[in-house]
């Protein structure tokens, strides 16, 4: 095996390498894996450019990315259920206790989990990593290495939907026309939701979202008013949405979801913005509308490789850009400018195929 293990680690605010780091040992439970594909979320940005995420903040080195997929390399005594060769995709939260949350099925609420490029936890953006065999999942042979690390993202749009109760006949409004907002909007489409409308500032997101099987894309200026908007969402759709599907975390967008939703209908708040936000929350104490959290996700990866295989979703349109691992920093760059949906960074020097 070679010895090389060439990871991108965040230093400090701003301050992103490229370094040699040693091949990890599994233990008992854990698989050592070779990396095949990892996508680029906006956190992992969002840590290079500020340095923290909320509470969480970097005070040591951190090896960033969370969305991947690879192949087992060697595997730890105690590891039944996976062999060296194994294609695995990566659930990156694994939870450090048997807790309370984890007893409920809900380990993803967990204080003390474990989650990859969140400080002080090394994600997996390097081209050797051990990770918790139990959290390292099958792929079938028809589902690519990158659809394996975009389960990432489209957990969080199978959680969001379940937490909204998207069904079959449901309509959907979903604010964002980023990677999350079009996973969300993949997801309940696939779950039987009759009708979604999709709104974004950028006209060439919401092409894709259209290519994607939105019924109604709304192009945002950041001048409208959030029931203006509602109204328009009402206009299209013909009738208020049942849910919506906040994915922006921009004030203005929370207000329209809450605005836009009809009476016992659900607001299902994915993206995260401002720790303290203006919203009308009278309107949805009077009409009973549900605002409900997402964090993250938990027990999706089987549903969604299912997905996957079944072709029942289709996500190999969300990767825009891929970069060789030595190209990071480049790869970085076109994510913080906003260029495309979904960069992939590919991490085996001898395979660089979807």
């Amino acid at each position: 095996m070679a010895q090389e293990n060439l990871s991108v680690v965040l230093h400090a605010q701003g301050d992103l390498r490229l370094e040699h780091r040693p091949v990890p040992e599994p233990g008992p439970n854990e698989v050592l894996l070779q990396m095949h594909s990892v996508g680029i979320c906006g956190s992992d940005v969002h840590y290079w450019q500020n340095g923290r995420i909320g509470d969480f903040v970097l005070r040591t080195p951190m090896v960033l990315g969370h969305e991947a997929a690879g192949r087992v390399v060697k595997v730890g005594s105690a590891v039944t259920h996976l062999n060296t060769g194994d294609r695995v995709a990566i659930e990156p939260g694994v939870p450090r206790e048997m807790d309370e949350f984890f007893k409920k099925g809900r380990y993803n609420l967990s204080p003390t989990i474990f989650f990859c490029a969140t400080p002080p936890d090394d994600g997996n953006l390097c081209r050797y990593y051990t990770h918790n065999a139990n959290f390292c999942y099958k792929l079938p042979d028809n589902v690519t290495f990158e659809e394996g690390a975009l389960i990432e993202p489209l957990s969080v749009g199978i959680h969001a939907c379940c937490r909204a109760g998207v069904t079959l006949g449901t309509t959907v409004l979903i604010c964002g026309a980023g990677p999350i907002g079009l996973v969300s909007l993949l997801v309940a489409k696939a779950m039987g939701a009759s009708q979604v409308v999709i709104t974004d500032l950028s006209a060439e997101r919401l092409m894709m979202a259209k290519e994607l099987g939105a019924d109604f894309q709304l192009t945002v200026k950041r001048e409208d008013g959030a029931q203006q908007l509602a109204k328009k969402v009402e206009d299209v759709l013909g009738a208020q949405p049942q849910v919506t599907i906040e994915c922006t975390g921009v004030e203005s967008c929370i207000q329209t979801a809450i605005y836009a939703t009809c009476s016992g209908g659900v607001v299902v708040l994915v993206g995260l913005g401002a720790d303290m936000t203006t919203v009308p929350l009278v309107s949805a104490a009077v009409r009973e509308v549900d605002i409900r959290g997402v964090f993250r996700y938990c027990n999706t990866w089987p549903k969604a490789i299912a997905m996957l295989a079944s072709g029942k979703v289709n996500v190999k349109p969300l990767v825009t850009h891929r970069f060789p691992l030595e190209q990071a920093v480049q790869a970085f760059e076109t994510t913080r400018q906003g260029l495309g949906i979904k960069v992939m960074l590919k991490c085996d020097k001898n395979d660089q195929n979807p």
